[in-house]
């Protein structure tokens, strides 16, 4: 819904009109219409209704990949990359500056060494020849 559909429906309840009429009017569903307007104090008597303007302060940041403007609506999770694409790329370049916060430190059980796994806490080899040896008694890493 956009900023001036929710002014509108503001506008139209202030002057007394249901909401299917709104979401008539607007070709909006009947429960957006409700919801903002239950959401906003929009219910009740008309002379109740608090007067709402909701301002148009969307701000415009460029992508931190490729510089492309990203619309930052308010009120929503502050957007950094224009697509997914851009998003995926950033962070494969710049690794060291990813926030790792499920590192794990395992002992292997059959070669011993220690080794650390990412966002696997149920990991039990350092490698899959040290699998394949505990395992099936296959060639044992070093």
């Amino acid at each position: 819904m956009t900023i001036n559909e929710k002014n509108e429906i503001a506008r139209l309840r202030k002057a007394g009109r249901s909401m299917n009429d709104i979401a008539d009017e607007l070709k909006l569903s009947r429960n957006t219409v409700k919801s903002f307007c239950r959401r906003n104090n929009l219910t009740g008597p008309a002379d109740q209704m608090p007067d709402i303007t909701i301002p148009d302060t969307a701000e415009v940041k460029p992508c931190l990949h490729c510089g492309k403007p990203v619309v930052q609506t308010p009120g929503r999770k502050v957007k950094k990359f224009c697509d997914d694409t851009c998003r995926n790329r950033f962070w494969n370049s710049h690794l060291a500056q990813v926030k790792r916060k499920a590192m794990y430190e395992y002992t292997c059980p059959t070669c011993g060494s220690i080794f650390f796994a990412y966002g696997n806490r149920n990991r039990k080899y350092c490698s899959h020849e040290c699998y394949i040896q505990d395992r099936f008694g296959g060639a044992a890493c070093e």
